[in-house]
């Protein structure tokens, strides 16, 4: 019984040095095996004596203890990331946003509101009556001008515009029935530039008689004489009998 153990002692020491490369021959089966395997990977006879150790050397340990230990590592590796993972999910973290420490100054929010577009409103037409035009004063009579008389009392030449060179001043008044009166008034006024009138004939200095049943009053003065008295201009002659305006005109004097 004491010389089974050295034998089997001189077997593994003689595997030991049959030993090439990474390789070692099982002394049961002498089928090659990794220089670090414990066992032979065909018949599964130990390699090793017991009590020794020897390091793999192949790049994948493959055998049962160093398989034991790195499926216990990766385990304990999987337990940490899922405690980890349940952990976070139970209580989320709040993300942190980061602030100024100083305090944020008030910006005034505008807002816009639409404005309503009213519905298009059928355009009232407004009709504006016409302004009703001011009569203009009928007078009784009608004042004529010109540069002479005819045979029958009648302004030849008729004009309103006189120069120096002009033959005569001659006016007539002529009504549609008998004139009424036995005095007749003559005013003449100059008009200038911004309408205001200065009189240059008064009514009393240009009263006449005349036949109260008369229909046509005319006269005529030499154009010399007016020129002296009023000098070139525009000026309006006003007929009156009594105080009652009946005829009057504007006529010219020029220069």
């Amino acid at each position: 019984m004491a010389a089974a153990p050295s034998v089997q002692l001189t077997h593994v020491s003689t595997t030991r040095e049959a030993m090439t490369g990474d390789t070692v021959d099982c002394f049961n089966c002498g089928r090659p095996n990794p220089g670090w395997a414990q066992v032979c990977r065909s018949c599964g006879v130990p390699l090793v004596a017991a009590g020794g150790s020897t390091a793999p050397s192949g790049p994948f340990p493959t055998d049962q203890a160093s398989l034991l230990s790195m499926g216990a590592a990766i385990g304990a590796v999987l337990v940490v990331i899922l405690a980890g993972f349940l952990l976070s999910s139970a209580s989320p973290t709040t993300p942190t946003v980061g602030f100024s420490s100083a305090s944020p100054t008030p910006h005034e929010s505008i807002s816009i509101r639409p404005s309503r577009s009213a519905a298009p409103s059928t355009p009232v037409v407004v009709e504006t009556p016409a302004p009703t035009p001011v009569p203009s004063v009928v007078l009784p009579g009608t004042l004529t001008f010109g540069t002479g008389l005819d045979a029958n009392r009648a302004v030849t030449g008729v004009t309103n515009e006189f120069t120096s060179g002009s033959p005569a001043f001659a006016h007539s008044i002529a009504f549609a029935e008998a004139y009424g009166a036995d005095t007749v008034s003559e005013e003449v006024s100059r008009i200038a530039g911004d309408g205001t009138e200065t009189v240059v004939q008064t009514r009393e200095e240009g009263t006449f008689q005349v036949e109260a049943g008369a229909t046509t009053l005319s006269y005529s003065a030499p154009i010399a004489g007016l020129y002296s008295a009023w000098g070139p201009g525009t000026y309006i002659m006003r007929i009156y009998r009594g105080t009652e305006l009946v005829a009057q005109r504007s006529f010219v004097l020029q220069g």
